[in-house]
């Protein structure tokens, strides 16, 4: 099943992807972080830690030290799909992380992305 081939990926290949996907749009490595960081709670550190590691993409949501609660407020489609429709938690999570890296991508202000304004 493809949910649980995201699930079951390391984080460290899917990262790249992220950090591509920005900066291919103009935007940089440490903004990514930043969102990354927002959502998850981890600290960049953390993260460099885990991108030495071998865990799966499931897991670095489900292991989060703190998932922001305003992601809650994270709106609108990724692959058709409206993140907060998303009945599957893990899957929600993962799509948060999606919808915020394509806002990024589009240009959009970190404080709009975060949810801050």
């Amino acid at each position: 099943m493809i949910v649980e081939k995201i699930y079951t990926m390391s984080f460290a290949k899917i990262y790249p992807m992220l950090v591509a996907k920005a900066e291919k749009k103009g935007r940089t490595k440490s903004e990514l972080d930043e969102v990354i960081c927002w959502l998850t709670g981890y600290h960049v550190e953390q993260l460099n830690d885990l991108l030495e590691s071998d865990i799966a993409y499931g897991d670095f949501f489900l292991q989060a030290p703190e998932l922001n609660p305003n992601r809650r407020q994270i709106k609108g489609s990724i692959c058709g799909v409206r993140v907060e429709n998303i009945e599957e938690p893990l899957m929600q999570e993962i799509r948060y992380l999606d919808k915020l890296v394509d806002e990024l991508a589009k240009g959009k202000s970190m404080e709009k992305i975060l949810c801050t304004e």
